[in-house]
């Protein structure tokens, strides 16, 4: 199992920890745990999302 397949097991069964996992205790963080706390799935969905994309200021990670 990749890395990034164990974030979005994570973002998945607990969203904040998913995002945690990838981004760490940024405002992505913050969000997916509001989400969470209004309903699982909305967090859920955010937390699967956040996980996903590139990074989290939209821009192409450098090496």
């Amino acid at each position: 199992m990749s890395a990034r397949a164990g974030q979005v097991v994570a973002a998945v069964l607990l969203p904040p920890l998913g995002v945690f996992l990838r981004h760490g205790a940024g405002r992505d963080f913050w969000i997916a745990c509001v989400l969470t706390l209004i309903g699982f799935v909305p967090g859920a969905l955010f937390a699967v999302w956040s996980v996903l994309r590139d990074s989290s200021d939209g821009m192409a990670a450098t090496v």
